[in-house]
């Protein structure tokens, strides 16, 4: 069995939603487990990390750049970074915004950062921004990618209520890298 730890910060509800469809994806592959971790709930206690095979990172895009609240959780793994105690685990990681751009691989690129740090592999949505489906347009809400990130799931949410958006395109978007990571996972234990 692999384990995936899906560690994300949301201030309004948004990136959690995004962080249960990563979750989802990534528990449709046989033989693979994935847990939810709020930041703030493990800052104490980042050794319950120590046992996955792969970490994915979340945070919504703020101010072009991760939130506060994650950062804080980059800042402190520094005793792990020292001890390399997440060396050669996979990682990924997903992003949201109000805007459409919204500076989300700025965030992303923060996350590929503070991997590597770790001496992680980092993981690629490895999606397409093409439309899969026949009569889907590029940018459409229901497109897979639409968003058009390569390095890992974009979601774009209006000022609405998290039941409402993500549109289900970003959400099925979340859902492709949960899979990903769980079969990189596999293949690598």
């Amino acid at each position: 069995m692999v384990k995936i730890a899906i560690v994300y910060h949301s201030g309004y509800g948004h990136t959690a939603v995004q962080a249960q469809h990563v979750q989802q994806g990534a528990t449709e592959v046989e033989g693979a487990s994935a847990t939810l971790y709020k930041v703030d709930e493990i800052m104490d206690n980042l050794s319950v990390l120590d046992d996955a095979d792969a970490i994915i990172f979340g945070s919504p895009t703020y101010m072009g750049s991760v939130s506060a609240p994650f950062k804080a959780f980059m800042d402190a793994s520094a005793k792990t970074w020292l001890a390399q105690g997440w060396k050669d685990k996979l990682a990924a990681g997903f992003t949201n915004s109000m805007g459409l751009s919204g500076d989300k691989f700025n965030t992303l690129i923060q996350m590929v950062t503070f991997a590597a740090q770790h001496s992680m592999l980092w993981v690629s949505l490895g999606q397409p921004t093409t439309p899969q489906e026949e009569g889907a347009q590029t940018g459409h809400p229901t497109t897979l990618n639409r968003v058009g990130s390569y390095l890992g799931a974009m979601a774009q949410s209006e000022n609405a209520a998290p039941e409402d958006t993500p549109p289900s395109g970003d959400l099925d978007t979340a859902k492709v890298l949960g899979r990903r990571v769980a079969e990189m996972a596999k293949r690598f234990k």
